[in-house]
C-alpha cells in the first residue's frame, strides 16, 4: 500500500491529487528514516512512497503511523529506518520471484540490510487487483504462499514474522474470497491484521487517510505483541539500529524491520 489517503482523483482530468493533510500520528520523527529510491537513508516524511511509486499521486500510508506508534509504545526501540517498494495496483502475480517488483523488493531489503541491523518482521497488504478475475483468485494463495516462502529465503531469514493485512475492500466481486485465501494461508509465521470495516475513500477501494493512521497503529500493537527476537545480524556500524523495509502499495506494502 503506498499510501493513498487524502488523495482524490480530478473530474475533469482523472488525475490524483493528495490534500496534503497530515495527522499528528504521521509527522516525522528524528527516529524514523526511509531508504530512498536512489538507496540513500534520508529522513522519512508523507508521502512514504513519493519516489518510489512515481507515476501516481501518493498520498498518507501506514508507514508513518506504524513507526511512530512502535517508538511511543517502546521508548527503548531505538531508530527505525522504513525501505518502501509499492506499487499500485499490482496483483500477487507481479511479485513472484523473478519478477521486476520481487527482485527490486529484495535488492533494497538487501541494501537495507547491509546498512547495518537485524530483520525482525514484513509488514504486508496486497490483493486489491486480485479480486477481478476468477482464476486469480482460484491461483492467489498458492502464490501468496510461494511469495512468503521465496522471500524468506532469499532474505536468508526463515523464521521471518510476516504481518499480513487482511483485504479491507477490492476492484473486483471477488473480495471475500480472496480474504478467505489470506486467512488461511497456513504458515506459522504469518500473523493477520483485519482491515475489514476501516473507512474508505468515495472510491469504495482506498482507505481513508484516518484508517491509514488506524491501520499502522493496528500493525503496530500486533508488532509489539509478538515481539521478536533478532533473525539476523551483521558487524556493520550504522547511526540507524533499527531498519524497516517496507513495501507499500495501494494494493500492497511490505516493511521488513531492521534493529
Amino acid at each position: 500500500m503506498a499510501g493513498r489517503g487524502g488523495v482524490a482523483n480530478e473530474t475533469s482530468t482523472g488525475i490524483g491529487t493528495w490534500d496534503g493533510v497530515v495527522p499528528l500520528q504521521c509527522q516525522p520523527n528524528p527516529s524514523i528514516f526511509r531508504l530512498s529510491a536512489d538507496l540513500a537513508w534520508v529522513k522519512a516524511r508523507e508521502p512514504i512512497h513519493a519516489d518510489i511509486d512515481a507515476r501516481k499521486t501518493d498520498g498518507v500510508g501506514p508507514g508513518m503511523s506504524f513507526a511512530n506508534a512502535v517508538l511511543t509504545k517502546d521508548p527503548n526501540f531505538g531508530v527505525v529506518g522504513l525501505v518502501p517498494c509499492a506499487v499500485g495496483g499490482t496483483t500477487i502475480s507481479q511479485w513472484q520471484k523473478g519478477e521486476f517488483l520481487y527482485e527490486q523488493l529484495v535488492k533494497r531489503a538487501e541494501m537495507a540490510q547491509q546498512s547495518g541491523g537485524v530483520y525482525r518482521a514484513m509488514l504486508w497488504y496486497q490483493g486489491e487487483a486480485d479480486t477481478v478475475n476468477e482464476e486469480d483468485v482460484e491461483l492467489y494463495k498458492g502464490r501468496l504462499k510461494t511469495f512468503f516462502d521465496n522471500l524468506s529465503s532469499d532474505l536468508h531469514a526463515p523464521l521471518l514474522p510476516i504481518f499480513q493485512v487482511i483485504l479491507a475492500s477490492g476492484e473486483g466481486p471477488y473480495v471475500e474470497e480472496v480474504r478467505e485465501a489470506q486467512l488461511n494461508i497456513g504458515l506459522p509465521n504469518v500473523k493477520c491484521v483485519d482491515a475489514k470495516g476501516l473507512p474508505l475513500e468515495p472510491d469504495d477501494l482506498h482507505l481513508t487517510t484516518q484508517a491509514q493512521v488506524r491501520l499502522g497503529e493496528m500493525l503496530a500493537d500486533a508488532y509489539l505483541r509478538f515481539k521478536p527476537r533478532s533473525l539476523q545480524s551483521n558487524n556493520v556500524p550504522t547511526p540507524c539500529s533499527n531498519f524497516v523495509p517496507f513495501f507499500i502499495i495501494t494494493a500492497q506494502f511490505l516493511w521488513i524491520i531492521l534493529t
